[in-house]
C-alpha cells in the first residue's frame, strides 16, 4: 500500500481491493474480471470504480493496459519489460520474459524515435488443446 501512497493514489478500501487483486497476478485480468473478483468482499462497489482505478494506476504506470483481444481490455500488473503469449481459443495470455534484440533498419523508421517494443506470440494453450483433441 505504501506503493500507492507514494504516488498520491486515494486508499480506499475498494481501491485496496483492486490494488490487492492485481498483486501478483499473472492472469491479466479484465476490469469486469476484477469488478467480479472484488464485488464479493464489496457488494456496493460499482463497475466505474474499478475502471477509474485501472485508469488512474495505468497513468502513474503501475500497470499496463493490453488491447489483445478486441471485445475487453486486459491489465497486467507487470510493468517489467516483457512480451505475451495468447490463446487463440480462450484468450488466456502468459508472460515471455526473453529479451529480443530487434532494431528497425534506418530506412524503415520514417523519422520515430523508436522507444520500445511489444512482441505478441499466438497459439492454442495445452487446455484448449486438450479439449480440441477430446472432440475428435
Amino acid at each position: 500500500m505504501e506503493r500507492y501512497r507514494k504516488i498520491n493514489l486515494k486508499l480506499t478500501p475498494q481501491r485496496m481491493a483492486i490494488f490487492d487483486y492485481l498483486d501478483g497476478n499473472k492472469a491479466h485480468p479484465s476490469a469486469e474480471q476484477i469488478y467480479r473478483g472484488i464485488r464479493k468482499k464489496f457488494p456496493t462497489t460499482s463497475f466505474a470504480t474499478v475502471y477509474k482505478t485501472l485508469e488512474a494506476l495505468k497513468k502513474k504506470g503501475q500497470i499496463h493496459e493490453l488491447t489483445i483481444d478486441e471485445s475487453r481490455r486486459r491489465y497486467d500488473p507487470d510493468t517489467n519489460y516483457h512480451h505475451h503469449l495468447i490463446c487463440l481459443d480462450c484468450k488466456s495470455i502468459v508472460d515471455v520474459n526473453i529479451d529480443f534484440n530487434i532494431t528497425i533498419p534506418d530506412d524503415q523508421k520514417y523519422s520515430y524515435d523508436v522507444i520500445g517494443n511489444h512482441i505478441q506470440f499466438f497459439g492454442v494453450c495445452p487446455k484448449c488443446r486438450d479439449n480440441h483433441d477430446s472432440q475428435k
